[in-house]
């Protein structure tokens, strides 16, 4: 550390930080969140920060780690099945994401930490010893991890950018198409709501966890 960087504030730890950070991260947003306005929050000067982490995306990186061990990482309980499990993850999954302002932002341009990896490492013994390949086991929960992050980063970016009501954007999106409200896309949501909505989400998942099924059942074969 150079002799510019002022000695840590007693009683400012890793963790301390980043709680803060992921607090001021609702409020401000990813594209806010900056090393000053951290230290500000805190009573410190940018500087301090540099104690316990070496840049921003360091910071960032255990931000995501932060959220990403909220969501209950870690292999099947006793007595679920790999389906169950899945499933379980990935709404578990989806739900801390949703719980931060930008937390799939967050999550999908970070690192994952050293207890994370140790989590995942359990979390594909367990799917080796359902019959699972090594590799088969990895590429089915990356799958499913990067489908739930790219549809909560819609998510996400949707309710930040689209202010109408959802009755003002069903009418406006009726009014794109031919067949108005009797169009086959307005019929589809009309019946199944939202493409982003929680309906579409269980069917991507469930997707996901048949197509799994079946790849086993051919590895197997």
């Amino acid at each position: 550390m150079d002799e510019t960087t002022p000695a840590p504030r007693q009683g400012l730890t890793r963790h301390t930080v980043v709680s803060a950070a992921l607090k001021l991260l609702d409020e401000v947003g990813l594209d806010g969140l900056t090393t000053r306005r951290l230290a500000a929050e805190l009573g410190v000067k940018s500087p301090a920060l540099y104690w316990h982490f070496r840049n921003k995306q360091e910071l960032l990186d255990q931000m995501a780690e932060a959220i990403l061990l909220a969501g209950g990482m870690g292999p099947p309980r006793a007595g679920e099945s790999w389906q169950d499990w899945l499933t379980r993850r990935a709404r578990n999954y989806r739900r801390v994401l949703l719980a931060y302002r930008d937390g799939a932002r967050v999550v999908a341009n970070a690192r994952l930490g050293p207890a994370a990896i140790r989590l995942f490492d359990q979390e594909l013994t367990a799917m080796v010893g359902c019959g699972f390949t090594p590799v088969l086991a990895l590429h089915t929960i990356a799958a499913i991890s990067r489908y739930v992050t790219g549809f909560v980063l819609q998510e996400q970016a949707e309710r930040q950018e689209d202010t109408r009501t959802p009755a003002d954007q069903f009418l406006a999106l009726a009014e794109l198409l031919d067949g108005g409200t009797s169009a086959t896309l307005i019929a589809a949501i009309r019946e199944g709501g939202s493409p982003l909505g929680e309906q579409a989400f269980e069917h991507g998942v469930g997707v996901l966890v048949d197509g799994s099924a079946a790849a086993l059942a051919r590895h197997q074969a």
